[in-house]
């Protein structure tokens, strides 16, 4: 397997990762989902992605189950989650202090880890002022509850703006940018 760096950290990734969107929790079984995993990770996959959407937070208690039940080392893998879409209510959506901190308390319990090494802002929020979420992911670093944050499917011009609300102000900025990269549809 060959690792990558995340961003400038120096956090080692394998060149693949496996994600459980659309499968975890609803087109495959808890067992299927955890020989998935044990192969990955037998074949040097380091990297298990979730998401707070992701079947309503359900493919995280399957990724959190499997983990509890294989024993691996904490330090012998890499569990990323993302926050923005929680609920249908007012402040279970978007990237506001209150959302982020309650969204990334909900993952840790449902991924039984102490932290997540990595936390991806999935969306942009236009409805927060971006200085919040830059402070609060700063928070949840500082708080020893995420390792590295990113962003997802955010422009050039907002990521810029991230990095330069946390140089100003000597916060932890975003090490990475999750694009939508198919072949359906290309962006770079």
């Amino acid at each position: 397997m060959t690792y990558r760096k995340l961003g400038r950290s120096g956090l080692q990734l394998s060149g693949l990762s496996l994600g459980s969107w659309i499968t975890f929790a609803n087109q495959i079984t808890d067992d299927t989902a955890a020989s998935l995993m044990k192969l990955a990770y037998d074949k040097g996959v380091n990297f298990f992605d979730s998401a707070e959407v992701y079947e309503d937070g359900k493919a995280e208690v399957v990724i959190g189950k499997i983990l509890k039940r294989m024993g691996w080392g904490r330090d012998t893998f890499v569990v990323s989650s993302k926050v923005f879409w929680g609920g249908d209510r007012a402040n279970q959506v978007g990237l506001s202090r209150k959302h982020v901190l309650e969204a990334c308390h909900a993952a840790l319990k449902r991924l039984q880890v102490d932290y997540l090494d990595l936390y991806f802002c999935h969306r942009p929020d236009p409805n927060t002022p971006l200085e919040e979420t830059v402070w609060v992911m700063n928070d949840l670093v500082r708080q020893g509850k995420i390792l590295y944050w990113g962003t997802s499917q955010w422009s050039p011009e907002l990521v810029r703006e991230a990095l330069k609300i946390a140089r100003s102000n000597y916060l932890t900025p975003p090490v990475v940018e999750q694009p939508q990269y198919n072949m359906v549809f290309k962006k770079m």
